[in-house]
């Protein structure tokens, strides 16, 4: 048998082989979910452990997401539960969910009640609802398979979030202008634009926004926050880095004033701001 330094190092090698972007993360966090802890490198492996070490790593390989394989994804300071069939939450979405944060801390409103469109896995919304604790927070979603997931993560957080299913497009019709923020990382990415192996595991309602530039869905869910929003309240919505002056110009033209975009760590542009005209 062999130790897991000697593991780890050839599974970090045969990911860096298959053109993986973190090949010595991925093997170190494989070994960490297979071991329970993080193994001494100089620590021989079971042959069970071996075996499951193994099969892992055949499956990374063939570019199948971590999160898949171990079951866990992580969103700011959240673990939550993934599976396939439902969104793989990214790094950058943090940031999004940071501009809704911001703008609920500088609210001087005591409950501030927070819709999150299109939640998949629920991150977005659990982020808010624990980092804001004095937030009301709403999050939908149509796809049950995603739908089941987020209420598992809610259920783990306390169901600190009111879940609902159904379609962003018409949900929550008591809460018409009564949401101080709405927040949604919808699907917006153009048919036409090709995507790694591994985004591609993602489902493809979750990735595609319709129309040539993507932003079908996008625009929908704009005049839904509209329709959603009190007078003064804030949208924000996660976009790709060449969306950001198309969804500005569209608030703009369907009642939203101060449009502007957000960029991420990377300085590209990744999400839209805009305020509901107020009274």
């Amino acid at each position: 048998m062999a130790t897991w330094g000697q593991a780890i190092a050839c599974a970090t090698q045969r990911f860096s082989d298959a053109g993986l972007a973190s090949p010595e993360v991925d093997a170190r966090l494989l070994a960490q979910w297979i071991h329970g802890s993080n193994p001494e490198l100089s620590a021989q492996m079971t042959p069970g452990a071996q075996t499951k070490f193994d099969d892992a790593t055949s499956r990374r390989a063939q570019f199948e997401p971590l999160q898949h394989i171990i079951g866990l994804m992580w969103f700011r300071y959240l673990e939550l539960r993934s599976k396939p069939g439902v969104f793989i939450v990214r790094p950058e979405t943090e940031m999004v969910a940071q501009a809704g944060i911001d703008v609920l801390e500088g609210l001087k409103v005591a409950e501030p009640v927070v819709v999150d469109l299109c939640t998949g896995s629920g991150a977005i919304a659990i982020a808010i609802a624990t980092e804001v604790p004095r937030a009301h927070v709403w999050a939908v979603e149509l796809d049950p398979t995603a739908y089941q997931l987020a209420r598992l993560n809610n259920e783990n957080y306390g169901s600190r979030v009111h879940m609902v299913q159904a379609d962003a497009a018409t949900a929550l019709p008591q809460l018409r202008a009564a949401v101080d923020v709405v927040i949604t990382n919808p699907p917006y990415v153009p048919q036409s634009l090709a995507l790694p192996p591994e985004v591609l595991r993602d489902p493809p309602a979750a990735l595609f926004g319709g129309g040539d530039d993507g932003l079908e869905i996008p625009r929908i869910l704009v005049k839904r926050a509209y329709e959603l929003l009190k007078p003064g309240g804030v949208l924000i919505m996660e976009h790709g880095d060449d969306q950001g002056k198309a969804l500005v110009d569209f608030a703009q033209d369907n009642g939203f004033i101060h449009g502007s975009t957000g960029r991420d760590l990377t300085g590209r542009d990744r999400w839209l701001y805009a305020e509901k005209e107020g009274l």
